[in-house]
């Protein structure tokens, strides 16, 4: 098996996905997309065929084109999906994805940006990551000191490397990198009581406890300051892409993340352009990759958004938010 793809939603993130799975195709993936799910199935995956050959219960199969399918993975866990990451991967690593060369996650408010060979190049010079548009956090900054004291207490030593703070949305590993799963595993393992345990959050409200929500608190991001501190806890390879990768600033951007809210789908360009707000390259490259193969929206609202989005940029030549 080639390099897969592998992804975590529910509820109305199934937009961001088929989204997702449409730019991956357009440059060049081919393979599987491996999308553990909790709910019901979206409408345009109404075709999906059971498949019990990966001995997962539930486990259905889409067809997005010749050569790309997604593999629907049902999940019972009752962990913040965004807190279940590497229990994802690595159980996708021995048991679907086994043969896979390398697997990468995205989150599904991702759209990439360029031909799916430089991302497997990529991972041949470490666990491929992508700089946060919070970074840098230098050495001495209270978290990563919080965290250095936290984690010398249960046994896993900490040495800084570089100053970038990456994001939690994307990364990628050759197998021979399946070892940074199962640190990264158990540091939010070890992370879990600091925050009330891994169904809580940042991004679901005020699901954190007050104490866990403060910037220098040690995990108010919970599974990107984990990954962060599983950074200077690995001894291998790392290869880190800075903020341009994932269009946070400009230059060659890889990808674009959607970090805000509302989610790109959920946006009305003209509403948001009447406060200053004027629309981002994340949002405008999820319209721009909606539509096909997966036609999750109609043809009509995909036609309108985007002309929404040519006024709003066309408006927000003159008028905008400092």
């Amino acid at each position: 098996m080639n390099n897969a793809v592998c992804t975590l939603f529910e509820g109305h993130y199934h937009y961001g996905l088929a989204a997702l799975s449409n730019s991956l195709y357009h440059f060049g993936f081919q393979g599987f997309i491996y999308a553990g799910f909790r709910g019901i199935l979206p409408e345009w995956a109404k075709e999906a065929k059971e498949n019990p050959s990966f001995q997962w219960s539930g486990c259905r199969t889409y067809k997005v084109a010749e050569g790309v399918h997604i593999h629907f993975l049902p999940l019972e866990t009752d962990y913040h999906l965004t807190n279940y990451k590497p229990d994802f991967m690595l159980r996708l690593h021995e048991g679907p994805a086994k043969e896979a060369k390398g697997l990468f996650y995205f989150d599904p408010d991702i759209i990439i940006n360029v031909h799916w060979s430089l991302f497997e190049k990529w991972i041949e010079c470490g666990v491929a990551l992508c700089e946060d548009v919070n970074s840098p956090m230098p050495e001495n900054h209270p978290r990563r000191a919080v965290w250095r004291r936290y984690f010398r207490e249960k046994g896993i030593l900490l040495q800084f490397k570089e100053p970038y703070y990456v994001n939690g949305g994307f990364f990628g590993i050759g197998k021979e990198y399946v070892l940074f799963l199962s640190l990264w595993k158990s540091i939010q393992e070890k992370m879990a009581t600091e925050i009330g345990g891994l169904s809580h959050s940042s991004l679901n409200g005020n699901s954190l406890p007050q104490e866990a929500r403060g910037e220098f608190s040690p995990f108010p991001k919970t599974d990107q300051d984990a990954l962060n501190a599983t950074v200077e806890a690995w001894s291998g390879e790392i290869s880190i892409v800075g903020k341009e990768g994932m269009g946070f600033k400009s230059g060659s951007a890889l990808m674009y993340h959607a970090l805000d809210q509302p989610k790109p789908w959920k946006k009305n360009p003209l509403l948001r352009i009447i406060k200053g707000i004027v629309p981002s390259p994340a949002e405008k490259n999820y319209w721009e990759n909606a539509k096909w193969p997966i036609h999750a929206h109609t043809s009509g609202l995909i036609h309108f958004r985007k002309v929404c989005l040519s006024i709003a940029v066309i408006i927000g030549r003159f008028y905008r938010r400092n």
